[in-house]
């Protein structure tokens, strides 16, 4: 059980730093309350785990050879603290940028070959995340708006189908982040044989629940206001795209960040109503911290394996 703590420690970071994300823009505009949110992300983040959550476990757990459980003890620990971290100062991170550069370093550190290809491919969809959320969310909100918003004459009546297709929506973003980014939490489990898949599947969904019921407010609050104010059509439209997004790369077998996705999805919303709505300097920060995410892993989880080797 010791072993498996850094895994449950992972998915907790992850639920508390990225599946509030899927709900965060609604809670904002007022569409649902923040234990809403928290209740309905928990069961559908489960769900998509216990679905289509292993789709994505060749991508990590073959990302590094490890030689031991000790060594995947350390790459998601290392993980885990950083995303606990970036939670804590409220900045969103990535994830998949984490438990990769932790792969990376703990590699580097034992000298255990690293497969460059699977890490280029990884870099090449964080890239498309937020330029294809950002470009999902341009064209929704265009075509939405003209064939659904628009036909709807009565105010109460557009009010009722937006408010419930945005949880609608909500509810299908925590299913599409739980079959997208559970390999993130428990990939690296699965490729040294520590656990089975359905193990797996069930452990990382459960701890990625726990960590949206325990600490997600936080970020959720940078998510839903802090890059363009939303109103409750344009926050349905941000998690869609973002949900799209995360479920495509889902397919492909690729995990992605959801806070990549969304704040992407966001800022194609904020240039739809106009660029200067945007804040840049807040889409700086978090660009800052999903870079700082996968060098620091890097540095930490090498650190750590070089302690680690002194008394072995």
């Amino acid at each position: 059980m010791f072993k498996l703590l850094p895994g449950f420690y992972l998915g907790w970071s992850l639920g508390a730093n990225d599946a509030a994300n899927v709900f965060g823009p609604q809670a904002h505009s007022g569409i649902i309350t923040y234990r809403g949110a928290v209740v309905l992300t928990s069961i559908f983040v489960v769900l998509g785990a216990l679905i289509e959550g292993d789709k994505c476990f060749a991508q990590i757990g073959s990302m590094t050879a490890t030689g031991g459980w000790m060594e995947i003890f350390i790459a998601t620990f290392s993980a885990a603290l950083m995303i606990h971290i970036m939670s804590y100062i409220k900045i969103p991170a990535s994830t998949s940028h984490a438990i990769v550069g932790s792969l990376i370093g703990v590699g580097l550190a034992f000298g255990r070959s690293v497969d460059y290809h699977r890490v280029t491919s990884s870099i090449l969809c964080w890239l498309i995340t937020p330029v294809g959320a950002a470009f999902f969310a341009f064209a929704f909100y265009h075509l939405l708006d003209f064939f659904w918003v628009r036909q709807i004459k009565s105010l109460t009546a557009l009010n009722w189908t937006i408010k419930s297709a945005s949880i609608i929506i909500g509810c299908y973003g925590a299913y599409s982040l739980g079959a997208n980014n559970l390999a993130n939490v428990v990939g690296a489990y699965v490729g040294g044989g520590m656990l089975s898949p359905r193990s797996a599947q069930i452990m990382g969904g459960l701890a990625i629940a726990v960590g949206v019921v325990t600490y997600s407010k936080n970020v959720m609050a940078t998510v839903g206001k802090g890059i363009t104010e939303l109103d409750p059509f344009s926050a349905l439209v941000v998690v869609l795209s973002g949900s799209v997004v995360l479920h495509i790369f889902a397919e492909v077998g690729v995990p992605v960040s959801s806070s990549q996705a969304v704040v992407g999805a966001v800022l194609g919303v904020g240039l739809v109503k106009g660029a200067r709505t945007v804040s840049y300097r807040k889409l700086f920060q978090i660009l800052v911290g999903w870079i700082a995410t996968l060098v620091g892993c890097v540095i930490f989880s090498f650190i750590l394996c070089r302690i680690y080797g002194l008394f072995v």
